[in-house]
C-alpha cells in the first residue's frame, strides 16, 4: 500500500488505518517498523513524508530499507523450532563439509527443493563419514548413504541387530528406514541426476521434510558419538 501511494495509485486510507492500529500494538513489530509508519496516520500525512524524494526508484528503496529489519525478524521467525539445536550440535565438530551441508540445506529449504534435498543426504554422508574417519573405520569413497550409515551405526551400537530388545529394535530400525528413505528421495527428487519427461518435481515441503528428517538424524548420531568417547576427549561447545 506505501508503495502504491508513493508511486501515484490511491489505496484504501481506511485499510491503512486499520492495519496500521494492528501493527503498531504489537511490541515485537511496532520496534522494528519504520518510523514514518509511527508518525504517519494516514496515506496523505505518509505522501507529504516520501514525495520529498523526487523518483519512483528513490522512494520505492527508502521502503523497502525501512522494512528490512521488520521482514528480516519475520523470515528468521519461519525457521522450524530444530534448526537451532542441530546447528548446535553440528557446531561442535570439527568438519567444514557437514558444516555447510546444513548451511546449505537451511538456505535451499525455501527456495530450491531440489538443492536441499541434495544437501540433506550430503550431510547425514558427511556426519557418517567423520564418525567413521574419528573411528579409523575404512569405507569406499563411492558408498551410498545407506551403507556409510550401516557402517556408523554398527560403531556407534545403533543397528538394530545389535539389540535383542523389541523396543531398541524397533526405533532404531525406524531409524535405518528413514536413512534408506533420505536416499530414495535424493535420488527420485533432488538435483542430483537428470530428469526425463515424467521427471517429478519436488515441492517445498518435499525439502521441508527431508533437511528436518536429516538434521534430526544427524544431531542423534553425533550425540551418540558425542556420549561414546571418553570425558577426557569430549569437546566442549
Amino acid at each position: 500500500m506505501l508503495v502504491s501511494r508513493a508511486t501515484g495509485v490511491f489505496p484504501s486510507d481506511n485499510e491503512y488505518q486499520l492495519l496500521r492500529r494492528e501493527l503498531i500494538v504489537i511490541t515485537r513489530i511496532a520496534e522494528h517498523l519504520p518510523r514514518f509508519v509511527h508518525t504517519c496516520r494516514t496515506l496523505m500525512e505518509f505522501w507529504g513524508v516520501i514525495s520529498e524524494l523526487p523518483t519512483y526508484a528513490e522512494r520505492r528503496e527508502r521502503i523497502r530499507k525501512e522494512f528490512d529489519p521488520l521482514l528480516t525478524l519475520l523470515e528468521s521467525d519461519a525457521r522450524a523450532p530444530s534448526d537451532t539445536s542441530i546447528k548446535t550440535a553440528i557446531a561442535k565438530i570439527n568438519s567444514a563439509n557437514v558444516q555447510e551441508a546444513w548451511r546449505k540445506a537451511l538456505d535451499r529449504r525455501g527456495t530450491d527443493p531440489e538443492g536441499a534435498i541434495t544437501a540433506a543426504r550430503t550431510l547425514l554422508e558427511s556426519v557418517c563419514k567423520h564418525i567413521l574417519d574419528e573411528s579409523n573405520i575404512s569405507y569406499d569413497d563411492h558408498a551410498d548413504l545407506p551403507k556409510l550409515y550401516g557402517l556408523a551405526s554398527r560403531q556407534l551400537n545403533l543397528s538394530p541387530s545389535q539389540h535383542t530388545e523389541r523396543l531398541f529394535k524397533q526405533i532404531l530400525g525406524g531409524c535405518q528406514t528413514v536413512v534408506e528413505g533420505l536416499g530414495a528421495m535424493r535420488n527420485r527428487l533432488s538435483d542430483a541426476h537428470g530428469k526425463g519427461k515424467a521427471g517429478v518435481k519436488p515441492a517445498a515441503r518435499h525439502a521441508e521434510l527431508a533437511v528436518n528428517l536429516a538434521g534430526t538424524m544427524a544431531t542423534f548420531l553425533l550425540a551418540t558419538w558425542e556420549a561414546r568417547l571418553p570425558v577426557h576427549a569430549q569437546r566442549t561447545p
